[in-house]
């Protein structure tokens, strides 16, 4: 038994094809498909049923797949070992970040992350919270970057900063002429929200408690991205809530309609997100460093009220 054979187990496991599985590991399928072959030769038995179509894992293949994710992951975990004795902070970096932190906070810190970490090769990705929390569980992202907290056994997080709700209140809505927002204030039936499935959209919901007197008659718009929703506002559709940092790039026109809350702020917790096993620690640490000393310059926010992205 080796840990190449595992590997290839778990790439089948997944891809429920042995061609595919082989295109993602960068080898024949006749070469995969004899060592798992050679593997089920040793242990007599199946991992496999073939007859099923797509590829399906036998009983005791189902356990053997469980095993083999912790096995293959240990053996990551010898060269992480050889990495930070070295101090070699280095290699391929596999990043997930979801749509409502990306435009806005990977321009705050990429150019300076490369630039003090030549030797990191990322690959970044956006998705959703969905995404990111199978794709880490899978071994498939090293790290990633959403709104917390997730409450998952599989998942550790690291609180990297904390991001206030900014009211954004078009010219006639009934609060544009007030000062500061109060959350009793907000009303769910005139708000724009992103579409189902994004993180941020369920912390509006959270935050305006008034989600189970919504009115299925009444007009409700939701869009897929932050900038539309400003540009619906603005056509007078209803009003919406942002991130902080989406504030900052605003026009100084857009900027007049900005309101801000009453302390303490309703504030999304965003964090690092990594594997419960810690591998690649060195360049996590050197990430979390990274961006917590760039954002502290960018939030000023302390009194703040984190709301949970996940429904109560």
């Amino acid at each position: 038994m080796t840990i190449t054979q595992l590997y290839y187990v778990l790439a089948v496991a997944e891809q429920q094809n042995f061609t595919k599985a082989a295109e993602t590991c960068f080898v024949t399928q006749p070469t995969l498909s004899m060592q798992i072959q050679k593997l089920e030769d040793e242990l007599d038995i199946l991992i496999f049923d073939r007859s099923k179509k797509p590829i399906e894992l036998t009983e005791v293949g189902k356990k053997i797949v469980n095993q083999a994710k912790n096995i293959v992951n240990e053996s990551y975990r010898i060269q992480d070992i050889v990495d930070q004795q070295k101090g070699f902070i280095g290699g391929e970096f596999r990043l997930g970040i979801i749509s409502t932190i990306m435009p806005t906070l990977l321009p705050m810190f990429l150019k300076a992350f490369i630039k003090k970490y030549p030797k990191i090769k990322l690959k970044i990705e956006e998705l959703t919270t969905e995404e990111i929390i199978s794709r880490i569980k899978e071994g498939h992202l090293d790290a990633a970057i959403a709104a917390t907290p997730l409450g998952n056994d599989y998942i550790k997080e690291r609180v990297l900063y904390f991001e206030p709700f900014v009211g954004y209140i078009p010219q006639h809505h009934r609060l544009h002429t007030q000062g500061k927002l109060n959350s009793s204030e907000l009303d769910i039936d005139d708000m724009l929200l992103l579409e189902d499935g994004h993180c941020f959209r369920d912390g509006v919901i959270n935050l305006c408690k008034a989600f189970k007197n919504h009115n299925d008659d009444l007009f409700q718009l939701e869009s897929g991205s932050i900038e539309t929703l400003i540009k619906l506002s603005d056509e007078g559709l209803g009003m919406t809530l942002l991130p902080y940092l989406h504030t900052l790039d605003l026009s100084d026109k857009a900027k007049l309609n900005l309101h801000y809350f009453n302390e303490p702020s309703p504030a999304r917790e965003v964090s690092i997100l990594y594997h419960k096993s810690e591998l690649k620690m060195q360049i996590i640490d050197a990430m979390h460093s990274v961006i917590s000393g760039i954002i502290r310059g960018a939030i000023a926010f302390q009194n703040v009220n984190i709301i949970s992205p996940l429904p109560k």
